[in-house]
């Protein structure tokens, strides 16, 4: 240790004769890096550089994003020491560890005392910087890494926490200010109680915590259980502590940033609109105030008056109280006792943010029973819970003195059992001899079921007429699927009769029919006169054979057999989305969280089409009745029959024939020819609006106006009155933030030009986030008469319309 200062003075003073050319993501002992120079990260997306923040002119060495239009510093080595002018020199020495110097000057430096062989200095495509031996690449041999030591950001790969063999903390702290990267008195830190808990803190002050991991998720954020952006991973043993999150889409930028006003934020970049947009941020509402309402107190934020007493509590102060001075919080009705069991027991309540957890005691080994049982018998334990809720939950967790900065959830949270006198003991789930009441579960065994599939190739041959139905020259060798023989189907749709048939579209009539082994299909034919021709249909089999979501309808096989062609899907108990939306019957089993349910399922089926499949495919006929609902309500995307293939960057093709519907065709579709993943976005957004309005696009017509649903909600939107917008039948179930946000996505959806309109990816990360939304700009709406012309000399012209499924097919103008 006390050569330290001398090995550090002696390159300092070497340091500048040594400097040579450098890397593009790594330096070595001979290299150095001087202001003006960088190192960027072999796969482009961090850069490594001295940087001036805001109006400074002083002089940091930072990371920020290389791909990122606007420079965002994620992580500052000399934040507390910053250089003047352009003289800093970064190197790294023979013992492993990095020196910055200015003039000969220490700035800063690592103290890592790990041996050290050859060391390089090395910047990540996760934004770490690292420093290992030549020869090592496992990140547990690193000597040192920017991870360790954040400054006001956490990437996704990051760890707050703590490792407990070293002794090593991971917390990230606010700027004093935009121009100033010095630590601020704002932090997040992981605080390690026996039940740990994540807390924002101002100094010594509690801001705002998280609430303890429950197994699932964080108590105090349970909407975060299940989002499609964000995976969050939370490790306690006895080596280490710590959350740390990941990007479940690998074309997501995002950070998490504390500022020095004591708010959180979870950023994601979008591209669309060149900036940052806010996915989360923290607190979110008056009830994350930490201790707000005081022991006891219960924040519940869908109240006038936010804090309320528990069942079975008061307000300490009444006179405090009713003028909103909550600090002091609830005391019992009738107070504790603890002369005898028999006297007390305790009440459970669901649905909470269990409180802070700095005095708690933990037993990993036992169940709830037990863990009341010991509760119980201490006179200090005032309430207890299950450690991990998971699989009906395990472990024990006990609350030990008053109980503070708890949270009502409308929907998730946890139950907690709180010690009451036996009095208040009316809603408890236990008898009154506090013995548990024992309910008595049966677990069905479920055999094994062995599923002989036989998978054939679907091979298209020429019939007499030489149209191209059955033959080796169509290019469908690579489909695997099942084929079915026509007599099987016969059989499974009691042939063909009117009682099985389900619908009917331009391809032909759709049946439901029933196997041998007793499962459902859905047959679909494709009827001789059909527009949808050989070509047509070996399209959607092979587009559907290749899709694997859960919100696409699943082909379970073809049958083709001479001029007979037929598609085979699972069966969808509850038919397709417009037999609900437009039934003033139906409509009213959809209330608001199944209807936001659908709109995000179609949302990431849509954004599995364009991105995330092996294929980028734009279905080009988006609508009501081509999306199906399961047992559940589960939204499935079906009918690809008149889906394109893009292909490595391709995003937009054109056509002179032009197939759809009209109601839900993009402008630059319906008069040009134009198809793009933005015109399927076009297509989305009137899914919505018809969604949240429970009315046609093409069906409704205002005489004063002269408008479609579009136009309407359009007008409606910008006079301000978008409440009346919404379908009367769902109001009751309305959480009216949401669904006026869906209106206003549906709207960014259907603006006239391509370019305005998000991508899906954008769209999924507003419907899940309460992220800031652009102002939407007119609308591509169609008036009455201004109706797209079709040309009737075109062979292709067909327009066929049941059960309000329409196909047109037009030539572009």
């Amino acid at each position: 240790m006390d050569f330290l200062p001398f090995m550090i003075l002696f390159a300092c003073i070497l340091a500048p004769s040594l400097k040579i050319s450098i890397a593009n993501d790594s330096i070595n002992v001979i290299q150095s890096m001087s202001d003006g120079k960088t190192l960027v990260s072999k796969g482009g997306k961090f850069e490594l550089g001295f940087f001036s923040p805001g109006s400074s002119q002083q002089r940091y060495l930072g990371i920020w994003y290389k791909n990122v239009s606007t420079q965002t510093v994620v992580w500052v080595a000399n934040r507390a020491n910053p250089i003047n002018g352009s003289s800093g020199i970064l190197t790294v020495n023979s013992s492993g560890n990095l020196i910055l110097t200015q003039n000969g000057s220490l700035v800063w430096y690592t103290n890592s005392h790990k041996q050290a062989q050859n060391p390089v200095v090395e910047l990540l495509d996760s934004g770490n910087l690292v420093i290992r031996n030549e020869a090592e690449t496992n990140p547990e041999g690193y000597l040192w890494q920017s991870f360790d030591y954040p400054s006001d950001t956490l990437l996704p790969g990051m760890k707050l926490g703590w490792d407990l063999k070293t002794g090593l903390e991971r917390r990230y702290t606010a700027w004093k200010s935009p121009d100033d990267p010095s630590e601020g008195d704002v932090y997040r830190v992981l605080k390690l109680y026996n039940y740990p808990e994540i807390y924002t803190m101002k100094g010594a002050k509690k801001l705002f915590r998280f609430g303890p991991w429950n197994g699932v998720y964080f108590s105090g954020i349970p909407d975060l259980h299940n989002n499609t952006i964000f995976g969050i991973n939370f490790v306690s043993n006895k080596d280490m502590v710590y959350y740390t999150f990941s990007v479940l889409n690998d074309i997501l930028i995002t950070r998490t940033v504390i500022n020095q006003t004591g708010s959180l934020y979870r950023y994601v970049w979008v591209e669309d609109d060149g900036d940052w947009r806010t996915y989360r941020s923290f607190p979110m509402e008056f009830c994350d105030t930490y201790g707000l309402c005081g022991p006891y107190g219960n924040c519940v934020s869908t109240q006038s008056q936010a804090c309320q007493c528990l069942k079975g509590f008061r307000p300490k102060s009444p006179e405090a109280w009713i003028s909103s001075g909550w600090s002091q919080g609830c005391v019992r009705n009738k107070p504790l006792s603890c002369k005898d069991k028999l006297t007390e027991g305790f009440v459970k309540f669901k649905g909470l943010k269990v409180p802070d957890t700095t005095r708690t005691w933990l037993d990993e080994s036992i169940g709830l029973e037990e863990c009341r049982v010991k509760c119980l018998n201490n006179c200090s334990c005032m309430a207890f819970t299950n450690l991990d809720i998971r699989g009906g939950g395990s472990g024990c967790v006990m609350w030990f003195g008053d109980l503070i900065d708890i949270k009502q959830f409308e929907t998730g949270g946890q139950d907690l059992y709180i010690r009451m006198d036996a009095s208040e003991l009316e809603p408890v789930h236990w008898h009154k001899k506090n013995t548990p009441t024992i309910v008595a579960s049966t677990i069905a065994a479920i055999c094994g079921v062995l599923i002989l599939s036989t998978y054939f190739i679907c091979r298209i041959q020429r019939n007499n007429d030489g149209n191209a139905l059955i033959g080796d020259n169509n290019d469908v060798d690579d489909l695997d699927i099942q084929l079915f023989d026509l007599t099987t189907i016969t059989i499974a749709t009691n042939n063909f009769s009117k009682e099985n048939k389900i619908g009917e579209g331009g391809f032909g009539p759709v049946y439901k029919g029933v196997l041998m082994d007793g499962q459902e299909i859905a047959v679909k034919t494709l009827s001789k006169s059909s527009w949808q021709g050989a070509t047509e249909f070996i399209n959607e089999v092979k587009l559907i054979a290749k899709l694997q979501h859960r919100n696409l309808v699943k082909l379970l096989g073809c049958s083709i057999q001479g001029q007979e062609k037929m598609l085979i899907y699972e069966y969808m108990a509850n038919g397709s989305l417009d037999f609900f939306i437009f039934d003033d019957t139906k409509s009213k089993l959809l209330g608001w969280p199944q209807r936001l349910d659908i709109i995000c399922g179609i949302a990431r089926g849509l954004m599995y089409l364009h991105q995330d499949s092996r294929l980028r495919i734009i279905h080009r006929d988006l609508k009501a009745s081509n999306v199906l609902l399961d047992e559940n309500l589960s939204p499935k995307i079906s009918d690809f029959g008149l889906a394109r293939i893009f292909g490595g960057d391709q995003i937009e093709g054109n056509t002179r024939r032009i197939v759809g519907t009209y109601g839900y065709m993009a402008p630059e579709y319906a008069f040009d020819g134009l198809f793009s993943v933005k015109s399927d976005v076009f297509s989305f957004g009137i899914l919505v609006l018809e969604i949240v309005c429970g009315k046609k696009n093409k069906g409704l017509y205002h005489t004063d106006k002269n408008l479609n649903l579009v136009g309407h909600v359009w007008t409606t939107w910008k006079e301000g009155k978008a409440l009346d917008l919404i379908d009367s039948n769902m109001k009751e179930s309305c959480i009216m933030s949401e669904v006026l946000r869906c209106l206003h996505i549906g709207l960014l959806c259907v603006q006239q030009y391509p370019k305005d309109r998000p991508t899906m990816a954008s769209i999924i990360l507003m419907l899940e986030s309460r992220m800031e939304l652009m102002e939407p700009k007119e609308c591509g709406f169609i008036p009455r008469n201004d109706s797209v012309e079709v040309d009737s000399s075109s062979s292709h012209k067909d327009t066929c319309s049941t059960n309000d499924v329409t196909i047109t097919v037009l030539e572009a103008r």
